[in-house]
């Protein structure tokens, strides 16, 4: 009778005994005094972007909060390709991150082969903020609505700058203005949002669409004028520019997101407590203040959150690629 007793009270704690070891094993992969040394955030990008400004306000406080260099690292080229396949092949151990925009998940539905799986090849962190984006002119230009801007597209054949192939601006234009519109266009891919906008500045090109990050002070400047925002309600930061469904497109929307992602394989308990500290961050009342300023929405969300939401916009995203016939290679 003791020894069934001793078998029963032994099945009963199995899922204990288990969930022990494997909490064990998360311990000894994830150290609690992660980081012990630099943390690299690489930016697939050129600086003083979107992407690079939100990794830089995030890496400075992290570096703070740690104790350790945080190091922001510019690999620009093929749409953000070249860098994210240098985070991709790196340890999974915490130490070298990723920090992408929403190219993130066009780039493997644009290219034949973008290199990497956007679902399979990274541990998605979080979902650090979305800023809607803008169609913007060179004061030069004679348009200063949408219903102005598709008259002159379709009087005359228009060339514009992006951020690069697969960002979201790149798209946006796609789709409100050649698929919906029907207009010829000619796109001019930079690499980064800095390139494009200095291009639309230096009067190389009237028409420009990025996230409004960088686009804000010069707009107020009055050295660009915004045609119009893909949120569904204007933006705080330029609540003069009117929204493409306020324009005669309702329910339009569509935003540039940051997102920081580790290599697939990294430990759970390290991702977690990367999602931990940089939601902190996040919500610091200065970095708040910065981010609104710049125009950047940030939501709280869990790794496995983000994770879901990556899914869900590859499906998205990958849909208007297919519908705008838009193509990298």
């Amino acid at each position: 009778m003791r020894a069934i007793l001793q078998a029963a009270v032994a099945l009963l704690l199995m899922p204990y005994l288990v969930d022990a070891v494997a909490a064990s094993a998360a311990d000894k992969s994830a150290p609690k005094d992660y980081p012990t040394r630099p943390v690299r955030l690489l930016v697939p990008y050129a600086a003083a972007g979107p992407t690079d400004l939100m990794a830089r306000i995030v890496g400075q406080k992290l570096s703070e909060r740690w104790g350790q260099n945080v190091v922001i690292d510019n690999r620009a080229g093929a749409s953000g390709n070249i860098g994210t396949g240098l985070v991709m092949r790196s340890n999974a151990d915490g130490y070298s991150l990723l920090v992408h925009s929403s190219a993130y998940v066009v780039n493997p539905s644009l290219y034949r082969s973008a290199g990497y799986d956007a679902v399979a090849s990274f541990a998605p962190i979080i979902n650090a903020g979305a800023s809607p984006n803008m169609l913007y002119v060179h004061p030069s230009f004679a348009v200063r609505t949408l219903k102005e801007l598709i008259a002159a597209g379709k009087a005359k054949p228009l060339s514009y700058a992006s951020p690069g192939i697969g960002t979201t601006p790149h798209l946006t234009v796609e789709l409100l203005l050649k698929t919906m519109n029907k207009l010829e266009l000619t796109h001019v891919p930079y690499n980064g949002a800095a390139p494009a906008l200095n291009a639309v500045l230096g009067g190389q090109l009237v028409l420009g669409c990025g996230a409004l990050p960088p686009l804000v002070a010069p707009v107020k400047a009055g050295k660009l004028h915004g045609i119009a925002v893909t949120s569904l309600q204007r933006a705080p930061a330029l609540p003069d520019v009117p929204t493409v469904a306020e324009a005669g497109f309702p329910g339009y929307e569509d935003y540039t997101w940051i997102g920081f992602f580790a290599p697939a394989g990294t430990p759970r308990a390290i991702v977690e407590k990367l999602n931990r500290d940089i939601d902190r961050v996040l919500k610091l009342p200065d970095v708040k203040e910065r981010l609104a300023v710049l125009a950047f929405d940030y939501t709280p969300n869990t790794s496995q959150q983000f994770a879901d939401y990556v899914k869900k916009e590859v499906a998205k995203w990958g849909k208007v690629v297919k519908e705008s016939g838009a193509r990298a290679d």
